[in-house]
């Protein structure tokens, strides 16, 4: 397989279209993707075996492997590492609240079932609704909500609809 264009690309970009090497840039130089791993020696076809170089250095360079990753590679590293790190932190943020959203619909899931034991809100209301509402107003006031349309109105579908309307109304600030 041989370095695809898009992927020569993002070398480039990833090395600021600069040769790793020398630090030319076009037009001065012609810039091409060299393997740190030689082809010959198992080197990959992947962005992290590949480094920008100018038609030069490429040349000087052949196929002997790299000893010492140049400097611009290290600095790659250092940033492909802490991008990860962020990665991890974000998702790790993310589960914590969905983790939150979760507890928080089946607070409100509790209260519509004290007053229709038996009965608990769906799943897909649960998905949709209850987390639109979560996204613009406290859980308290949803709680609230939902105890005021259940002691109001005896009909359980009907009590969903009504919650809704007040959900809405403190939404938009009526």
């Amino acid at each position: 397989m041989a370095v695809t264009k898009k992927l020569r690309f993002e070398v480039f970009k990833r090395d600021g279209f600069q040769c790793s090497y020398c630090g030319k840039s076009p037009p001065e130089v012609v810039l091409e993707c060299d393997h740190i791993t030689p082809k010959s020696a198992g080197g990959k076809d992947e962005i992290n075996n590949l480094i920008t170089a100018c038609f030069d250095c490429n040349r000087g360079k052949s196929n002997i492997s790299l000893d010492k990753a140049p400097q611009s590679l290290v600095d790659n590293l250092q940033v492909l590492k802490e991008k990860e790190e962020q990665l991890a932190e974000y998702q790790k943020l993310i589960r914590k609240i969905e983790r939150r959203i979760q507890k928080d619909i089946e607070e409100i899931n509790e209260v519509y079932s004290s007053y229709f034991p038996k009965h608990e809100l769906s799943d897909k209301f649960k998905n949709a609704s209850l987390k639109r509402f979560l996204k613009f107003l406290p859980v308290s006031e949803i709680k609230d909500a939902m105890s005021r349309a259940c002691s109001i109105v005896p009909d359980r579908n009907d009590s969903i609809r009504y919650f809704c309307g007040i959900c809405w109304r403190q939404i938009k600030g009526d």
